[in-house]
């Protein structure tokens, strides 16, 4: 197990090298003036070529690509202070540097990905799982119907529903906000309430149908229908021999949603006015702040492939035969 996790280690490395790469050829090296989009509209040429002085515009690219990847490991010094490593650069919009203003809005974020998947995991494999075995129950078709008209929805259709029945209308509770947990658990619990259970309604919905699906599939598997014909339990098979097996897809999906959320939930956030990673990278995008929006890039690069690595040992451990691949 220990070299299968080295090798998605090293792996990881050199994909993150090579992200680093190609992001910055495709903005610092691309055919924009980098140093114009620093200085903003009616800049004079003079400050123009101050700036690229500055930032280093007038170096070869190679070494503008080394002080890049370097200032990650090591840190790098700008006109207005130094960067400590992690160093994503400085933002053209707010003068921050890009690292910092990412962890500010970074909490934001890993709350509504940690709590959504725990409650979609939570309610929805539960729910699939028992669906499965009690299949053609009441509760079964309850299930399944449900998660069809659920899974139906979006979060900018179902977050407007929510925010004008519990917050507008009835006053039951308070605009979605996020405050640090440090400084009041409850707030921080009942601020994000509304937009994790939104977000977690829907991914419930459709983890619902996977497990469901997933588990009629194993228990249809020979070895299950060996057990079965040895005259083992219902319970005992369903736990022993085929809800391990039934994971495999479930945690594929998983490893794809969680990187898509940690990456930026961009229309969570932006459905309730949440300062996250998403909403960040449309600001970025919208003010032409490269800085800014290659850090998130970045940084959502490597939230993915460390999802990514976490989906391999799990894969490893349902199956051990992944760890020979």
């Amino acid at each position: 197990m220990l070299q299968f996790i080295i090798r998605r280690l090293a792996g990881a490395v050199v994909t993150l090298f090579l992200i680093g790469a190609v992001t910055f050829f495709l903005f610092i090296a691309g055919p924009s003036d980098y140093a114009s989009l620093a200085c903003g509209r009616d800049c004079s040429p003079t400050r123009i070529a101050d700036i690229r002085e500055a930032l280093g515009l007038n170096l070869p690219v190679a070494t503008q690509f080394w002080q890049f990847m370097s200032g990650i490991v090591m840190g790098r010094d700008f006109p207005d202070g130094h960067c400590a490593a992690p160093c994503l650069g400085q933002s053209f919009y707010s003068g921050d540097m890009v690292w910092d203003t990412i962890m500010d809005r970074f909490p934001t974020t890993l709350t509504l990905t940690l709590g959504g998947t725990i409650c979609f995991l939570i309610f929805g494999v539960g729910a699939g799982m028992i669906s499965a075995y009690r299949r053609g129950s009441t509760l079964d078709k309850f299930a399944t119907g449900s998660s069809m008209v659920l899974s139906s929805f979006q979060i900018y259709f179902l977050g407007p529903i929510a925010l004008t029945v519990l917050v507008y209308s009835t006053g039951w509770m308070e605009d979605p906000r996020y405050v640090p947990i440090s400084e009041d658990p409850v707030a921080w619990f009942v601020g994000m309430s509304i937009p994790v259970v939104v977000m977690a309604t829907i991914f419930t919905a459709q983890y619902t149908r996977m497990a469901r699906a997933s588990m009629i599939e194993q228990l249809a598997e020979e070895h299950v229908r060996t057990a079965r014909a040895k005259g083992m339990t219902k319970k005992y098979v369903f736990f022993r021999y085929a809800w391990r097996g039934s994971l495999i897809p479930i945690v594929t999906v998983l490893g794809i949603d969680i990187s898509s959320m940690l990456g930026g939930a961009v229309v969570t956030e932006l459905t309730f006015s949440l300062q996250g990673i998403g909403r960040l990278a449309v600001n970025g995008a919208m003010t032409k702040d490269l800085p800014l929006t290659m850090g998130v890039m970045m940084f959502g690069a490597f939230f993915i492939l460390i999802v990514n690595i976490l989906t391999d040992i799990a894969y490893a451990w349902i199956d051990p035969r992944v760890r020979l691949s």
